[in-house]
């Protein structure tokens, strides 16, 4: 016979929007961050540990999907609607690119961290 898991189940909703929020998933008040992708060792505000987190590789390549999807459409729209040379709209477009990445990242980053945590992974 197997054992029932009797430990509460995490709403994931509010985890996510905490995360997203870059909040601690847990109590949603302390920063999940202590700098710009480095994960806090706990929680400020209510202890939760931090340090089981596993979101290593994960957030970049859910940034990269999502860029690579718009940064297409946008590529192809402006080349197509504004004919300018191809080097400087190549320049724009990446320097686009590139900063909206990194503001992309940390709240991706605090997504997944807050996936782990509701559904208790890695030893949350």
């Amino acid at each position: 016979m197997t054992k029932q898991d009797t430990t509460p189940e995490r709403d994931m909703k509010t985890a996510l929007l905490n995360g997203l929020r870059l909040r601690c998933p847990c109590c949603g008040e302390g920063k999940l961050f202590r700098g710009y992708l480095k994960v806090a060792d706990h929680c400020q505000h209510c202890g939760q540990d931090f340090t089981a987190q596993r979101a290593d590789d994960g957030p970049a390549y859910v940034v990269i999907l999502i860029m690579c999807h718009i940064m297409g459409v946008v590529l192809h729209l402006t080349f197509n609607g504004f004919r300018d040379d191809p080097l400087t709209l190549a320049l724009i477009l990446a320097a686009v690119a590139i900063a909206a990445s990194l503001v992309m990242l940390p709240p991706v980053k605090g997504a997944f961290v807050a996936i782990q945590w509701a559904k208790r992974m890695h030893g949350f």
